[in-house]
């Protein structure tokens, strides 16, 4: 048996140290041969979860290819590395692969003595008494008959009964609740425990030189896999008696399509994966509520303006061949282009009126109110976070409880004092080493924000060019191939289409290339907890897609058509391309479409990620390791034919509804369908990730968390610009202001000639008049139209002829003004608003609130219980021994 300093130098970081009680227990030797580990046949228990005496339950399963079938220059190496991880406290117990021998199968047992120890330096919070604070009833109680169908079967899924908790000790164990010594301590609980020790065991130690963890064997192909064990299986109840079949039952109720339309069993789903994966799940469903009362207004508003669309008076004066027909349209382009007719863009303008009734209808207000809306979204959902932290014992989560990563750990060299304790310490680098690291993983970050720029602007030159060669086409008359959609068919639209498909394809490629890239730099920087890992390498991804995904959207919204000049002197990019002109009724269109092809390419993607490939990859494993089908499979080895699960988790996950959430919120006013969208796809997605971690995926090693981490101020700073975007693209991507300039200035007296307010003539007064004759040579276009003089394009200048020709008029700065008090108006309102709502909502509920000062009174009067008895007994001693002294010798 080794000592304490054996025990702590071989399974424990020194970190934890001080908090170990004297447990004893045979430690590593890494100049030993392997230690035995008792090799056994399988008991053709397919579902068992037990070693072959059933008694000790099996609390991890490590894989590794057995040496005997390996190269003999090798398995001296793989012995080496091995005996660490096979001299531990567990008790251990191999068997062999029924599918493949060459596997062998390490069941892992954690003893009780080894759970107690490793609970107190974990800090798990366990049951002390039942919890006697009343709850409040729900307020859908009386809604019971109804709502029951919507919430999963109580008889399957039972609650739980509520405990006041402590941090566990082990000195104190009389003061907990321990009914049955084999169910004090979950499943996830024990699993998380046995994954502690396996990930800081070393396993090789040359100088100051460390190597420890059971990541670095699985990279190292010492193992081929390691992981907690399904209960299980999905679809079918386990023949062991006792087992709780809580994979089957979440399979039931949670992650089966039929059971799409019901709540979520956070509750099971924590105590089954931990808490990371249930507080993910449980701000999934919350964030597709809010995103349900969005869709139904952005709906409705939709419907609004499509029933209303054939009313409008610009659709009806661009179609008309009086009007619209009549009006000839400057080319856009330089040469080539030709002259057109507006009456070609009457399908287009019909679409776009579709978006302008949205924003022109009462509907103007729905950004408006939308954006309040994802600010309660947020409130609320940090009360809802808190309820959960209580519950699910995370309150006290704080950074000094968790331990530090192993790689971390494995290149501390320097000592420093640390500046709370005043304890020296070791860490990986100097001050100065810390400041380089960080210094170039900046540097990288911005390279590459550079990179999407570049990419953005060779786009930019793509759509130039693109439109010039669509426009020398799509204006001809002899496309009879197209005649079906030609109407439709317009150089913008063909431009707008073809570099958006181009656009996701970079976008998705970049992704893949940075993705690798930031976990690079996030691993050199050398994060000290998993938190700070987390939280350093969302920031760097959160950059990248941010700029990524969204600058093709804020090039159309904030800069397409913006600076274009006039034909007889327009705006040249790089000195040889002509700036990209937006549609005459602006380019919102051309946003909704970008919106509709990155947020449809993006989900479709992700899904077949999601959902194919992990079924594909097993579908392949089992057909290439299939058996006689009279053999029975082990559990642990049909859990081995299961996906693994990716290092960083939920990370993916997150950053897809981040992303997802920020196009549903920035561009809201463009495409008032976007909720609608995500709603559904939130729907599928909710479902798509219970089924894949439930029947795809190995089980997942649980972890703690006490929120959402750094996505939750990524999300407020996200909806505090919304709030500006939403307020720009209305005043300046869309044709509002303007018309309701005209509408309440120019279309009566002094500017108009109407007795009433009437949007009649708007097209005219939008549609400044050019002379022909002012072309420069390099612009002239080739055809020119007989006994033509003048074409039309959008902007407000005066006339040829006029003293201050092709100058700005007195319209174009009412609008001007108009956009900017609009934009200032609504960004005050909606962000005091904000600001108000975000003050008047508390963070926690007084309920909550009243739950822990018991907790803590609770655990206040356990210690001072224990510490009286520790006095007590101290001084019963105290008063033997001076007995004893007073006693004369006989």
């Amino acid at each position: 048996m080794g000592t304490l300093a054996d025990v702590i130098r071989t399974v424990i970081s020194p970190h934890c140290a001080a908090n170990l009680k004297i447990y004893e227990y045979q430690a590593a030797d890494l100049s030993s041969e392997p230690c035995f580990c008792p090799q056994t046949e399988f008991n053709d228990k397919e579902d068992s979860l037990f070693f072959n005496d059933g008694v000790r339950r099996i609390d991890f399963i490590l894989v590794y290819e057995d040496e005997d079938k390996k190269e003999f220059e090798k398995r001296h190496t793989f012995q080496r590395k091995k005996a660490s991880l096979m001299k531990m406290g567990m008790e251990l117990e191999a068997t062999k692969s029924v599918i493949d021998e060459k596997l062998t199968f390490v069941k892992v047992h954690m003893p009780w003595d080894v759970l107690c120890t490793y609970a107190e330096v974990l800090h798990i919070k366990l049951p002390i008494q039942p919890n006697d604070l009343s709850s409040r009833p729900s307020p859908w109680r009386y809604l019971s008959c109804i709502t029951k169908y919507f919430y999963p079967n109580e008889d399957l899924i039972r609650k739980e009964a509520e405990f006041f908790t402590a941090p566990f000790e082990k000195d104190r164990l009389d003061f907990f609740h321990v009914r049955d010594r084999d169910a004090f301590f979950t499943e996830s609980m024990r699993s998380r425990m046995a994954y502690y020790i396996l990930s800081r065991a070393p396993y090789e130690i040359r100088g100051s030189i460390k190597k420890f963890g059971i990541t670095k064997l699985l990279d190292g192909g010492v193992y081929k896999a390691a992981y907690p064990l399904h209960d299980c299986r999905f679809n079918v109840k386990s023949k062991e008696e006792g087992c709780p079949n809580e994979r089957f039952l979440l399979y039931q109720e949670w992650a089966h399509p039929k059971s799409f339309y019901k709540m979520q069993p956070l509750d099971l789903i924590r105590k089954y994966y931990g808490e990371k994966i249930g507080i993910y799940f449980a701000w999934l469903g919350f964030y597709t509520i809010m995103l349900a009362l969005a869709a139904v207004v952005g709906l409705g508003c939709f419907i609004y303006g499509y029933k209303t669309q054939e009313t409008s008076t610009w659709s009806k004066e661009v179609c008309d061949p009086e009007i619209g027909g009549k009006i000839v349209m400057c080319p856009q382009c330089d040469r080539e282009c030709k002259y057109w007719r507006l009456n070609s863009t009457c399908e287009a303008s019909k679409v776009m009126m579709l978006l302008l009734c949205f924003l022109l209808s009462p509907c103007l207000f729905f950004p408006a109110h939308f954006l309040p809306v994802v600010t309660l979204f947020l409130e609320f959902w940090k009360r809802y976070q808190a309820e959960l932290e209580y519950e699910w014992d995370t309150v006290a989560f704080l950074e000094q409880e968790e331990p530090p990563r192993p790689e971390y750990e494995a290149k501390c060299l320097y000592e420093r004092k640390n500046p709370v304790t005043g304890v020296k310490e070791k860490v990986p680098y100097t001050a100065c080493g810390r400041c380089v690291r960080v210094s170039i993983g900046i540097g990288t970050v911005l390279f590459w924000i550079l990179l999407i720029v570049a990419s953005i602007v060779a786009i930019t030159v793509y759509r130039l060019a693109a439109f010039f060669a669509f426009s020398a086409r799509l204006r001809a008359q002899d496309l009879k191939e197209l005649e079906p959609l030609k109407e439709y068919v317009t150089p913008q639209m063909a431009t707008s289409v073809t570099a958006s498909l181009i656009s996701f394809v970079v976008i998705m490629i970049l992704n893949i290339l940075y993705e690798r890239v930031a976990i690079w730099i996030t691993d050199f920087e050398l994060p000290r907890t998993k938190t700070d890992y987390e939280n350093s390498l969302t920031l760097k991804m959160f950059l990248f897609q941010f700029v990524n995904y969204y600058s093709s959207c804020f090039y159309i919204a904030f800069a397409k058509g913006k600076a274009v000049g006039y034909p007889g002197d327009p705006v040249y990019l790089l000195g040889k391309y002509r700036n990209e002109e937006c549609d005459p009724g602006g380019c919102l269109i051309e946003l909704t479409t970008q919106l509709s092809i990155i947020m449809g390419g993006k989900a479709i993607w992700n899904n077949i990620q999601e959902v194919l490939l992990p079924w594909v990859k097993n579908v392949i494993f089992r057909y290439c390791t299939r058996v006689a089908s009279e053999k029975v499979i082990p559990r642990w080895e049909q859990d081995y034919q299961l996906q693994p699960v990716s290092k960083l988790g939920l990370f993916y996950e997150y950053l897809e509804m981040v992303i997802q959430f920020g196009f549903v919120t920035l561009f809201v006013a463009s495409f008032p369908l976007a909720p609608v969208l995500a709603l559904v796809n939130n729907l599928f997605e909710i479902r798509v990730d219970a089924w894949k971690i439930t029947t795809q995926f190995r089980r997942v090693v649980p972890e703690k968390a006490q929120d959402i981490g750094a996505w939750q101020p990524i999300l407020q700073g996200v909806a505090i610009l919304a709030v500006a975007t939403n307020a720009m693209i209305i005043a300046f991507t869309s044709d509002m202001i303007p018309r309701l300039v005209y509408y309440w200035s120019f279309s009566v007296y002094p500017y108009g000639k109407s007795s009433g307010h009437t949007m009649e003539g708007y097209i005219n007064s939008s549609l400044s008049v050019f002379n022909t004759d002012d072309f420069s040579n390099f612009s002239m276009p080739i055809g020119k139209v007989p006994n033509m003089t003048t074409c039309r394009y959008r902007d407000f200048r005066f006339p040829p002829g006029h003293d201050r020709q092709y100058e700005y008029t007195m319209q174009y700065w009412h609008v001007i003004a108009a956009k900017m008090a609009f934009i200032i108006v609504v960004e005050h309102i909606v962000y005091l608003t904000k600001f108000i709502l975000s003050y008047v909502i508390p963070d926690v509920p007084y309920a909550v609130k009243e739950q822990i000062k018991r907790e803590k009174y609770l655990t206040q009067v356990i210690l001072h219980e224990t510490n009286l008895k520790l006095v007590s007994k101290l001084g019963k001693i105290l008063n033997i021994g001076y007995d004893n002294q007073s006693i004369p010798k006989s």
